[in-house]
C-alpha cells in the first residue's frame, strides 16, 4: 500500500480546499452542510484536504453539491483541466449544447 505524503495534499484534497476557500466556508461548517456530526466535521474535512483519507464517492458528490462544483473537479490532476471543469459547470444547457457542437466540428477538421 502506498502512503500519501502529508506535505503535498493529494489531488482531491487540494481541489477540495480550493473549492471550500472559494466558497468562504470553514471546515466544520462544510462538514455539517454535508451531514457530518458537528463534533467531528472539522477533523474529517481536514483529513480529506490533507490526503490522510479520501472520502467515499457519495461523500465527494455531497461536497461538490454544497460547494457548487462538479465532482469531476476534485479528481482533475491537471490544473488547466480543473479550471475548464469549473468554467463548464456554470454554462447553461443551451451553451453546453452549443459548445459540444463546436467541439464536434473542430474534431471533424482533424
Amino acid at each position: 500500500m502506498v502512503k500519501k505524503s502529508l506535505q503535498t495534499p493529494c489531488c482531491f484534497g487540494a481541489r477540495l480546499r480550493q473549492a471550500r476557500e472559494r466558497a468562504g466556508l470553514a471546515q466544520d461548517k462544510l462538514g455539517v452542510l454535508i451531514g457530518l456530526d458537528e463534533g467531528c466535521s472539522s477533523a474529517r474535512i481536514s483529513r480529506y484536504e490533507t490526503g490522510v483519507h479520501e472520502p467515499p464517492f457519495e461523500t465527494a458528490r455531497k461536497l461538490a453539491q454544497v460547494l457548487g462544483v462538479s465532482v469531476t473537479y476534485f479528481y482533475c490532476e491537471d490544473d488547466w483541466l480543473a479550471d475548464l471543469v469549473l468554467r463548464l459547470t456554470v454554462l447553461t444547457p443551451a451553451q453546453r449544447v452549443e459548445l459540444a457542437a463546436w467541439l464536434d466540428r473542430q474534431r471533424g477538421g482533424i
